[in-house]
């Protein structure tokens, strides 16, 4: 029986394994898109337990747990950290065949040397104790794990509000901490905090009258990101729709409508949705940013749950609608006047992956390879059969060569073996068609592929 996680994992050819262990396996890390928070990393937050760390803000781990049968309370509730982390012991036997067993394994190994260590109940004192003595170590604060990870870049997703205090507190920093403009309050406008949001965005910025005078508002937040470093911009996209375009008196009209408190119909929100879109699209353009879409989740579906634990606790599914159409179409709307970004779209539904792959070749300019990507496999596409799906589909119906790779989508400052998990399955890839004989035998050329997607496309990408 092969060893679990053993030093050769996934890397079933003698191509794989040289690809992996002779070129992949010592690049730095470019996490264009996470979550972890910059007060974190700017304040060097510290930890003196696995539990809090580990189980604080993970939805993933969460997740699993519920479906494990543990109770609400050891999961998001008051117990102890000590408490919360034996649940997880517990209910990690369970965990066979979901990622997080393989990602919660590695992190123990990769950050607390605790390799061949199976966290199980009877592992548990054995893991708590030293990862608490690790912890209690001056390099192992928020800035030591990233420095541990060799981690180049790291991209945050922030409000527009947001005063940036701690991006600044961080730009001599031995590695990057750059925000990303993340608008989705002004987006939508049905929404119960629209109005109060805009009314905080007035009051960093201008008068807001109208339509024009909010895209201006955003638009000199957006300038406060770029003088702190921001290189992306990203939206969450639950319901694609490419609403019709309307007159700007009739954006105007919903705007204020939205400010009073009156209910917003749905073609008027479908419409504002597109208008917003096109225009902070071209607002990017403008700048030179990266456009991110992260479209089709359908969020905090659970009532209970999210009255318990609050939003984005791991109630979260695909949804499964119709994106080519609209997708296309406001892509166009920009592009018709050349002023589509460089953009990045990620779908949660894996049965669109052809959709989203087609659309982005259909945009393709020849102003910079990959101009429109099909972003990698997202949340719970983010698993060895999503990712290699998402991999294939994008080899064979566009260029994989231009890929910008792995990032962790993440609030856990242990989660960047993700990026190893990532870079064996594509040396895995890359292994196979070389032994069966699917791309030349041609060293060099392999070996530049695997430097492109693990690392200089997205390094390059967001000029790290």
């Amino acid at each position: 029986m092969t060893r679990f996680l053993n030093a050769d994992f996934l890397l079933d050819t003698p191509e794989a394994r040289r690809l992996y262990h002779e070129v992949a396996h010592d690049l730095p890390i470019v996490d264009y898109h996470n979550h972890l928070p910059p007060a974190e990393i700017a304040q060097d937050q510290r930890w003196d337990e696995l539990g809090t760390l580990w189980l604080g803000h993970d939805h993933y781990k969460w997740r699993v747990m519920r479906w494990a049968g543990v109770e609400e309370r050891l999961v998001t509730g008051d117990a102890d950290p000590r408490e919360k982390f034996d649940a997880f012991a517990r209910a990690m036997p369970k965990m066979v065949g979901n990622p997080v067993h393989h990602w919660s394994h590695l992190e123990l190994w990769r950050y607390f040397d605790l390799d061949g260590t199976i966290l199980s109940e009877k592992t548990a004192d054995h893991v708590w104790e030293v990862t608490r003595e690790r912890l209690a170590r001056p390099d192992y604060g928020a800035r030591g794990l990233l420095s541990r990870m060799k981690v180049e870049l790291v991209g945050t997703t922030d409000d527009p509000l947001d005063t940036l205090e701690h991006h600044a507190a961080l730009k001599d920093a031995p590695w990057r901490v750059v925000p990303t403009f993340r608008p989705d309050p002004a987006v939508k406008i049905e929404a119960s905090g629209f109005a109060d949001w805009v009314a905080r965005l007035e009051e960093m910025t201008h008068p807001i009258r109208g339509f024009e005078d909010l895209v201006a508002a955003l638009e000199l937040r957006l300038d406060h990101f770029v003088a702190h470093g921001c290189r992306a911009a990203d939206h969450g996209i639950d319901r694609l729709d490419a609403g019709a375009p309307v007159s700007e008196a009739t954006l105007d009209a919903a705007l204020d409508s939205a400010r009073a408190g009156r209910e917003i119909g749905a073609e008027t929100a479908a419409s504002w949705r597109a208008a917003v879109f096109v225009a902070m699209g071209r607002a990017y353009a403008r700048r030179g940013l990266v456009m991110q879409l992260h479209v089709n989740a359908m969020r905090n579906n659970r009532s209970r749950l999210l009255d318990a634990a609050g939003r984005d606790a791991g109630a979260d599914s695909i949804r499964d609608i119709g994106l080519a159409e609209p997708l296309n179409a406001l892509l166009d709307r920009l592009d018709c006047s050349n002023e589509l970004p460089r953009m990045v779209i990620y779908g949660l539904d894996p049965a669109r992956n052809p959709a989203i792959v087609t659309t982005a070749g259909n945009f393709q300019d020849g102003s910079v390879p990959g101009k429109v990507q099909a972003g990698t496999a997202w949340w719970f596409n983010d698993q060895l059969d999503g990712m290699e799906e998402q991999m294939r589909t994008l080899a064979q119906m566009g260029l994989i060569s231009t890929f910008l790779g792995m990032l962790t989508d993440s609030r856990s400052f242990l989660s960047f073996p993700r990026h190893e998990y990532f870079r064996r399955l594509f040396c895995r890839i890359l292994g196979r068609w070389a032994a069966e004989g699917h791309v030349p035998d041609d060293a060099e050329t392999l070996d530049e592929l695997t430097r492109d997607v693990c690392y200089r496309n997205a390094r390059d990408w967001f000029r790290t």
